[in-house]
């Protein structure tokens, strides 16, 4: 159980003070449906390359109508970049016909539904409520994981449970924006390895500082 010394208000200045260290990144799209693509891509790879090839998707096909008819051989090029880019190629091929043919073309705005998508989990399915639609919702990657349970909000190794104890602990108003914020921050100060624990400005309230401090 997260120990109740994180009070709503020793929380927000957390978040507060780690949004201030580092601003988040967000996906250049606003519609569910590119965001959607988007994240489905991000997996394993950089922001820059993400953003780029999402991009040049966007030029080419526009609409979800337009990358269900899509090529193969011609996204598996666009995305060339990309992280696993052959099971990627087809997923979000795939994906778009799913959304076209069983949501006449609009992304569902449930994560049960969306869930039910052929590689989205919970992860991608809370960023698109959260960044598509602004349904408060905490997405729980690599970096979220390990910067709940080594500041304690958290006491779990398991995504699903550590996004079950963070909607418990934290208020639902900081949901929205909370994962891009704390992506940012994972990669410039609570890194997997070589934290900057001596520049982190939460540092005072982390289990993780106060059992490794020297």
């Amino acid at each position: 159980m997260v120990r109740k010394q994180f009070t709503d208000e020793v929380i927000e200045e957390m978040v507060k003070r780690m949004d201030s260290q580092s601003p988040p990144h967000h996906f250049e799209f606003q519609d569910p449906f590119w965001i959607l693509i988007t994240t489905i891509m991000s997996h394993r790879t950089k922001d820059a390359v993400t953003d780029a090839a999402a991009r040049k998707l966007f030029e080419k096909y526009n609409d979800c109508r337009g990358l269900a008819e899509a090529k193969y051989e011609d996204v598996l090029q666009i995305i060339d970049k990309v992280g696993f880019k052959t099971v990627k190629a087809s997923r979000v091929i795939d994906t778009a016909r799913l959304i076209l043919e069983k949501y006449d073309g609009h992304v569902p705005q449930t994560l049960e539904s969306l869930t039910t998508i052929k590689g989205v989990g919970r992860k991608t399915a809370n960023v698109v409520l959260a960044d598509g639609f602004h349904i408060p919702s905490i997405a729980v990657d690599t970096h979220v994981l390990r910067i709940s349970n080594r500041l304690g909000w958290a006491h779990s190794d398991n995504p699903d449970k550590t996004e079950m104890e963070l909607r418990t602990l934290i208020p639902e108003k900081l949901w929205l924006g909370l994962n891009p914020m704390m992506v940012e921050f994972g990669k410039k100060i609570c890194r997997p390895v070589g934290p900057k624990c001596t520049e982190c400005s939460i540092s005072e309230f982390c289990d993780f500082y106060k059992k490794n401090k020297k």
